[in-house]
């Protein structure tokens, strides 16, 4: 979705950049180096204001090589927003540009700049010229570099948001679900006891039954998504604890319900095998991080399995 932040040239960050070009002045310092530095804590700062992250000199593929913007933009959910690749001002800039294009640099959303102008492409094309100078003209800059979206990342963010919204209408009637099932199904039950006391031996002995109740819950929401996201449909049965988790949530939903019949659910799976960076995610608010070694790790209390991914 659009940022709803709009910056003006009053903001604390634009006008501390035009403070500490005002100091490079002073000290005659011009060189891109120095000059770099300014805008990048100018799109540091103005980028936590819509939740995005700037990277520095990150390496991306390029059509089977390296290329390393000067910035790299990432929103909550690790997806690439933005780009940004800083010029001395004794460079040509619409020469230097095109010897990025040819390069590879990524035209989906990004600024080409030399202290003096900045040039926006977005969507493969030249969007606006600006000159940095001018505080309105940097501000109508920034704005349309923040308020930019590609369609999938739109449909990512839909699908977020519906999920949450189903998430909250789920999880009550799925906490009653297996509350009940502790009482009256006799699969479910024996099937738990086993899953409980691996959980205490692998995990903590001090685990209750209520945390692993949630464990469940949360297994039950998530584990179409994780499938999607590192890409394997039996992932959950090549680890002990992830193969008698499933045992549990088999003899639960036996006799109860289709696991997948989330509506907003496919949706989401869908915008996740386009977009979702193999690694990291986000969904509730909350992210999950995993390990290089690929291995599960509670989060919040949550369970996600104890292993290896494939």
């Amino acid at each position: 979705m659009a940022s709803p932040f709009k910056f003006k040239s009053s903001h604390k960050a634009v006008k501390s950049y035009y403070a500490a070009l005002a100091t490079y002045a002073d000290q005659s310092v011009e060189h891109e180096g120095a000059l770099r530095s300014a805008f990048q804590n100018l799109l540091s700062e103005t980028g936590r204001k819509v939740r995005w992250t700037l990277i520095p000199e990150l390496s991306l593929d390029a059509n089977g090589h390296q290329i390393r913007p000067d910035g790299t933009f990432r929103d909550e959910f690790t997806i690439e927003r933005g780009y940004w690749e800083a010029k001395d001002t004794d460079d040509n800039l619409e020469a230097e540009i095109k010897k990025k294009i040819k390069l590879g640099y990524r035209l989906t959303n990004i600024i080409f700049e030399d202290t003096r102008e900045g040039r926006l492409y977005q969507d493969g094309k030249p969007e606006m010229i600006a000159n940095l100078r001018d505080p309105q003209q940097l501000c109508d800059l920034l704005n349309a570099f923040f308020s930019h979206t590609e369609p999938a990342h739109e449909d990512f963010n839909k699908a977020v948001d519906e999920f949450k919204e189903r998430v909250r209408d789920l999880a009550p009637g799925l906490v009653d679900l297996i509350k009940r099932a502790h009482d009256d199904n006799p699969r479910f039950a024996a099937a738990f006891a086993k899953f409980y006391e691996l959980c205490k031996q692998s995990l903590n002995p001090n685990l209750s039954i209520a945390a692993v109740d949630e464990m469940l819950v949360q297994h039950l929401l998530t584990e179409r998504m994780i499938r999607t996201v590192f890409d394997s449909q039996d992932f959950t049965r090549r680890n002990i604890i992830a193969a008698e988790i499933e045992k549990v949530i088999d003899a639960l939903v036996s006799r109860s319900f289709n696991r997948h019949d989330s509506a907003a659910m496919p949706r989401l799976v869908g915008c996740i095998q386009r977009r979702t960076p193999r690694g990291r995610w986000q969904i509730f608010g909350e992210t999950l991080k995993w390990p290089q070694n690929g291995s599960y790790r509670p989060v919040r209390g949550g369970f996600l399995g104890s292993g290896q991914f494939p």
